[in-house]
Formats: C-alpha cells, sequence, structure tokens
C-alpha cells in the first residue's frame, strides 16, 4: 500500500562535550526528543528566559565563517555539522539545548554527532513529512559561484569545487537520499583548512580551537595530519556535509536536485530566500513512498 514519508525525532535525549572551532570554549548540548512539527529549535540553556531559536533560513544572522542563527541578541554558532546530522538521518524533530554561544566541532566532521543520534534509537512518529517539491528549475549565479535546483522524484544534492591546490583541484560528487549512504559516505569528512589561512584567523581571534584533531590542514601540496585524509575527495565530502546542514535550514526537505559549484554558507543562504522567492517553482506537501507490496 501507499505511505507518507512521516517524520522522525529522537528515541531518548543525548548529550555530548566539546570545543567550540572559532571560540575555543567548552560546550556542552543536549538533544531532546520533540512532538510532530516542532521542528529543530536550540535553546541557550546558559541565557534563560530567551525565546527559543528556530533552525530556519529567516533566523540566520551570520555566514561570514560559518552558519549562524539568532533570535533577540541570542546566537547559536556553527550549526551546520549538526544540523547535516539531522538532515542525513531524516530527523524533522528536536530541541537543542546549548550552555555556551557555539556548537562543539568535535573531530571537525558530523560523525559523532551521526553516531550519537543513531544510537538514540531514532523514531518514527504519527504524522507525515512536509517536502518542498521543486517544480520547476532555480538558479543562483554570483561570478562564478552557483546553486541550481531541478525536479527529481526523490532528493540529490552535487557539489563540484575547484581549488588552486594540487592535493584539491577539481572534485565533484553527488549524494543520493535514496540510499541512505549519509553516515559512511558524508558524515566523516572532516573540515580542512590551510596553513596560510592561520594568520588570518589569529588577527581576528578566531579558530581559537582549531587543531589537527578537528580539522583537516593543507600546506601547499601536503597534508600535516598524520592518519592522512579519510577519502581521497574528502574536501568535496565536506563541502557537501554543509550544504545539507545549510539548505535544511529551509525547514522542511526538499524533494529536488541540488546542483553547486564552488558555493559556501553565504551562497548557499542567498539561493534559499530567491528559491522561496519563485513560488511558482515549488509546492508543499506530503510525499508518497514507493508502492510496497
Amino acid at each position: 500500500m501507499n505511505k507518507y514519508y512521516l517524520q522522525r525525532t529522537l528515541g531518548h535525549t543525548v548529550s555530548l562535550t566539546g570545543t567550540g572551532l572559532h571560540s575555543g570554549q567548552k560546550t556542552t548540548i543536549t538533544i531532546h526528543p520533540a512532538i510532530e512539527n516542532h521542528g529543530i529549535k536550540f535553546r541557550r540553556v546558559d541565557l534563560p528566559g530567551t525565546q527559543d531559536i528556530q533552525a530556519l533560513f529567516k533566523r540566520v544572522v551570520d555566514t561570514s565563517l560559518a552558519t549562524v542563527v539568532g533570535t533577540n541578541g541570542a546566537i547559536v554558532s556553527t550549526i551546520e555539522h549538526l544540523m547535516a546530522s539531522f538532515a542525513g538521518l531524516g530527523i524533522d524533530n528536536a530541541l537543542v539545548e546549548v550552555d555556551n554561544y557555539e556548537i562543539p566541532i568535535m573531530d571537525g566532521s558530523a560523525k559523532i554527532y551521526t553516531r550519537i543520534m543513531e544510537a538514540a534509537d531514532i523514531i518514527i512518529q504519527r504524522l507525515p513529512k512536509h517536502f518542498l517539491i521543486v517544480k520547476k528549475e532555480v538558479n543562483f549565479t554570483d561570478n562564478d559561484k552557483s546553486v541550481t535546483v531541478f525536479p527529481e522524484p526523490c532528493f540529490k544534492i552535487t557539489c563540484s569545487i575547484d581549488f588552486p591546490n594540487p592535493l584539491i583541484g577539481v572534485q565533484k560528487l553527488t549524494f543520493d537520499r535514496a540510499k541512505n549512504n549519509f553516515e559512511k559516505e558524508i558524515s566523516r569528512a572532516r573540515t580542512f583548512g590551510f596553513v596560510q589561512d592561520l594568520e588570518f584567523f589569529k588577527k581576528f581571534s578566531l579558530g581559537k580551537g582549531a587543531s589537527l584533531d578537528n580539522a583537516v590542514i593543507i600546506d601547499k601540496d601536503k597534508i600535516l595530519n598524520k592518519e592522512g585524509l579519510r577519502y581521497p575527495d574528502e574536501v568535496v565530502r565536506h563541502k557537501l556535509l554543509d550544504c545539507l546542514g545549510d539548505f535544511s535550514l529551509l525547514g522542511m526537505p526538499i524533494q529536488g536536485h541540488i546542483v553547486t559549484h564552488k558555493s559556501g554558507h553565504t551562497l548557499n543562504h542567498k539561493f534559499i530566500k530567491e528559491l522561496l522567492e519563485n513560488k511558482e517553482a515549488w509546492e508543499t506537501g506530503p510525499a508518497m513512498m514507493e508502492q510496497t507490496k
């Protein structure tokens, strides 16, 4: 019989502590299950009385170095890896309590977040998911950077990058949600940076929590991490991970194929606004699962 895709949440509460990439400060996050249609929300428990912050594009207040959401002066920074885990696992509803302003970087990927949520026994809820169903192509371009979405029966995202570095160069990868390979193929890809960028971070008191334990550091034609790369194309896999987190801020899963070229947090956010303004290009509603016998 035909069935709709149903909403998901965690089976029980999970918690972890880590260091913020830019702040260098310790933060504990606690992820609670939530009822249907709750969405993903952040609560600053160190700022009692402040309003919960919805993980939505309209709450984005900064995209310069990470994706930051905020409401009435309270912010939560560097949410993209955690949001990618929610999106990759198809989790629609959760309350994230944090006791500082920056989400921990952990090992630089979404691996730890993904594993603790999987261990929390993800449960299927009663109400159907609502999708943004793409009906027409929408494109947003900024010089040589672009994001485009095409109609597609399921969710796919293709990322391509082009770095003038012999270890990276041109890389391209597609994630197909139907193949359910987020945990193995995407979640373990770490954030990366170049040695020459470290002076910039120091100048503006950023990257205080960065280390070889939570980032791939590239020095010209060398990887400084002793263990090397987790994948030959780990850089584009991490870019795709960031895109999953950014596009999840639509507040609903996408039924369509997103194609990005040299994109980043800022362009991803601009594309979301462009997409939502093109109201004839999409509709919202539940989506049917493939028919089963």
